[in-house]
């Protein structure tokens, strides 16, 4: 029987009572009904007939719902199948996992235009939420696959060496931490490769009245048309930069360093004008390092310190350009359960290498 009673309006008793490892999604469920999330799923053409018992705004709906929950996988979505509350918010019953392969394959075949139509309806959502000065930050991840999909390959992989993966660029706002663009990749494609034009991208997506006022990239990122992209513009970026012998043997040149906090861990900060072999023009490096004190009055042996290198052209003091950067490595766990969901949309859309 189909389930009209909205989510919010079910009784809520704090007993392990038929009690399921999913009954504390109900505020969010709520929150995804009072948002009309499915009506805006509606608006992408499906092919399918009306009378279908799945249509495919609820199969969006349902992987929307499965990853939020933490399935990674789609026969993780078995768990989902037979759960009372992810069953009353589908209307009463919720699809085989087998059957979300045939509709992602079938929408990547019959609906081209998929990823765009996604990428518009995001857009739609998010951008009452844009400031009008607007932080970019660029992320990457590895998604290891246990198959032969089509455009993984074996990459660097930290943690299952060897394994086949995709590895997909990401584009957030640093703000309200909102996701704006997305492209999927092998797995053997370093992030780096053609990320200004991901940039590019990404811009000409935001609404006239957003402007990139900053952008934040880690250290996977860079080259010399990557940052004279960004110069172009004249957007202000922060950028982690490898910490290379190179650049150690120019940073023991410089003997003043400045100190920022002198508690338990002390963090000193200095600025120089380096130019790698790659780019074309020196440009600014901030360079912080951190140590543990040592009780009494002995000195600090180089060795101890932890080096960190930012490459900028913002003329700020250096322990304020590390604290942005810092920010970016602070919101990635945030991050996790919106890069499953991206991952799970693009991969409805036909690959791209």
């Amino acid at each position: 029987m189909k389930s009209t009673t909205n989510i919010a309006k079910m009784k809520t008793e704090f007993t392990l009572k038929n009690a399921t490892s999913h009954a504390g999604s109900k505020p969010l469920l709520a929150y995804l009904e009072k948002i009309k999330l499915e009506d805006a799923f509606r608006q992408i053409g499906c092919g399918k007939g009306r009378n279908t018992l799945f249509p495919f705004f609820k199969i969006l709906m349902y992987l929307l719902v499965g990853w939020l929950l933490g399935c990674e996988r789609i026969f993780h979505f078995r768990s989902l199948r037979d759960d009372s509350l992810v069953r009353r918010f589908l209307g009463g019953r919720c699809p085989h996992h087998t059957l979300l392969y045939k509709e992602l394959c079938r929408a990547a075949v019959s609906m081209p235009t998929i990823r765009r139509d996604l990428k518009a309806l995001n857009l739609d959502l998010i951008t009452p939420c844009l400031s009008d000065e607007c932080i970019l930050d660029l992320d990457s991840t590895v998604e290891t696959v246990y198959g032969n999909q089509e455009g993984a390959e074996v990459g660097t992989n930290a943690q299952k060496p060897g394994r086949k993966s995709f590895q997909p660029l990401i584009a957030f706002e640093g703000k309200s931490r909102l996701y704006l663009n997305a492209e999927l990749r092998s797995g053997n494609t370093h992030c780096s490769r053609n990320a200004h034009t991901f940039a590019k991208e990404t811009l000409q997506r935001l609404p006239k009245s957003c402007k990139v006022k900053y952008a934040r990239f880690d250290k996977g990122f860079g080259g010399e048309t990557f940052y004279s992209f960004w110069e172009g513009k004249q957007i202000g970026y922060v950028g982690k930069l490898k910490w290379t012998h190179r650049l150690a043997k120019e940073v023991a040149k410089c003997p003043h360093w400045k100190r920022y906090v002198d508690g338990d861990v002390i963090i000193e900060g200095l600025c120089l004008v380096y130019k790698a072999t790659s780019w074309k023009k020196a440009r600014m490096v901030v360079v912080i390092r951190k140590a543990e004190r040592y009780d009494g009055d002995q000195l600090q042996f180089d060795f101890l310190w932890d080096y960190e290198a930012i490459v900028t052209n913002l003329d700020w003091e250096p322990i304020d350009i590390w604290r942005f950067w810092v920010e970016l490595n602070l919101l990635e766990s945030k991050r996790k359960a919106i890069i499953f969901l991206v991952i799970a949309f693009i991969l409805a859309a036909k690959f791209q290498s």
